[in-house]
């Protein structure tokens, strides 16, 4: 048998080997796949299981957080009495900023626009006090700087903390 007479016997016996090999080909990377796609589901509902509490805890204390520094809050709980003005708006500064120090870590569980949220408020907090601080005589006592800031926050119709209080509530909803 010459060449020419081999090649059609070679190419029947070749095509549908080639065929099937195509065929396994193209079924086992789909089987790999639908498999890879299954594990990859699996482990984010491992992690979501694990994640989600620790996310809500994260929103909880935030929200605990700005609860503590809503002014009217933190006026009741940080008292004025026998300061001066300056020493009262030291300790509630220092008190923010404590309050911010344990918190900062739950930044990693919330969304960068939530998180921004909340460093506002702290910032904007932290303004109403030392504009109002300002605006004083020298020799003021604690509990003016604390009826000068209740003002401003009067005028402003809205606390500074509540579009971030807000916010967290917002993103909440949508996870739930």
């Amino acid at each position: 048998m010459t060449f020419p007479d081999f090649l059609p016997a070679l190419l029947l016996a070749t095509v549908p080997a080639l065929a099937v090999g195509a065929g396994l080909l193209l079924l086992t990377r789909q089987f790999l796949d639908r498999e890879y796609k299954r594990r990859l589901l699996e482990l984010q509902m491992k992690n979501a299981e694990t994640v989600l509490p620790i996310r809500l805890q994260a929103y909880e204390r935030i929200c605990l957080f700005l609860e503590r520094i809503t002014p009217s809050n933190m006026l009741v709980r940080v008292s004025s009495a026998n300061l001066t003005a300056g020493e009262y708006q030291r300790l509630l500064l220092t008190e923010i900023r404590n309050e911010y120090n344990h918190n900062v870590s739950q930044q990693v569980y919330m969304t960068h626009d939530s998180w921004a949220a909340v460093k506002s408020a702290r910032e904007n907090v932290v303004t109403l006090i030392n504009r109002s601080f300002h605006e004083l005589p020298p020799h003021a006592r604690g509990t003016d700087l604390a009826k000068k800031v209740l003002e401003h926050v009067i005028e402003q119709e809205i606390d500074p903390t509540a579009p971030a209080l807000s916010r967290l509530k917002h993103e909440l909803a949508q996870v739930f």
